[in-house]
């Protein structure tokens, strides 16, 4: 039928919209997406949302990379250990039944909606300590030392876990570590975390092909309009207020939470 094929070209559209105008939250709510339009499971869902969302990271880390932001030593330290990690969290998802599934993404949404809602401005003033991880100002590398490697390595471990559980790319998470545990600025943060998601997103697809969860058709499709999409909506995102696009997205994300708990908990019925 006619809108088996456009519906995953609109849903990957407006997953590539959302990572345009927020540069981030492709991952939260591309597999709720896939779920409510498609009527895909959890375990359906999430590694056909790791190939538009590893995709779309990966051209972000590819344009990092061009413009020198990209800490492509930590971007290759977390990568690699979220690579070894994410089979272990699609094993995992094919363990679990749906319902825990459903409601740790539900608390997955609702963490990053309060996490984007708290979010200060970059102009904002800073009063945290030192980070373990710092800039060599005279080399512009990041001085490695034992807690910045320990912060870098945990950060890669539940960034992997969770990009193979839940196919939310580890962002969420990759993001506020090195904004708390670095002194980074915002470029080179979104750079290496899209860097880091773009590998463990590899890693996570491949283990989900091995276990035979792998819809090539559709996750081809739905990543094609993600990263279209992406292209088209980086025009607008540049006109809209950072805050507005902010708290909008938190308010997204709490509603899409509140929608995946009503489907756990059986009130609203489906597939999944």
């Amino acid at each position: 039928m006619l809108l088996d094929t456009l519906l995953p070209l609109l849903l990957g559209g407006g997953v590539g919209l959302i990572m345009a105008l927020t540069g981030a939250g492709g991952g939260v709510l591309a597999v709720p997406l896939l779920i409510f339009g498609l009527h895909l499971s959890v375990q359906e869902a999430a590694p056909v949302a790791l190939i538009a969302v590893g995709a779309a990271a990966a051209l972000g880390a590819l344009l990092g990379l061009r413009e020198g932001v990209v800490r492509y030593r930590a971007a290759a330290l977390i990568g690699l250990v979220a690579m070894a990690m994410a089979p272990l969290g699609v094993w995992l998802a094919h363990q679990l039944p749906p319902k825990p599934l459903m409601l740790g993404f539900a608390g997955v949404l609702l963490f990053s909606a309060w996490r984007m809602a708290q979010r200060q401005d970059a102009t904002a003033m800073d009063t945290r300590p030192a980070p373990p991880c710092k800039l060599d100002p005279a080399q512009g590398r990041l001085r490695w030392t034992p807690p910045c490697a320990a912060m870098l390595t945990l950060t890669g471990l539940l960034s992997g876990l969770l990009t193979g559980l839940l196919g939310v790319g580890g962002g969420f998470v990759i993001v506020p570590a090195l904004s708390r545990y670095s002194d980074l600025d915002l470029r080179s943060i979104t750079a290496t975390s899209l860097a880091v998601i773009a590998l463990a997103s590899l890693s996570g697809v491949l283990a989900a092909s091995g276990h035979g969860s792998m819809d090539w058709a559709l996750a081809l499709r739905f990543g094609a309009a993600a990263m279209l999409a992406l292209v088209l909506g980086r025009r607008l995102a540049k006109r809209l207020p950072a805050s507005t696009l902010r708290r909008g997205f938190a308010a997204l994300l709490a509603l899409v939470a509140a929608l995946m708990l009503a489907r756990a908990l059986g009130w609203i019925s489906g597939t999944g």
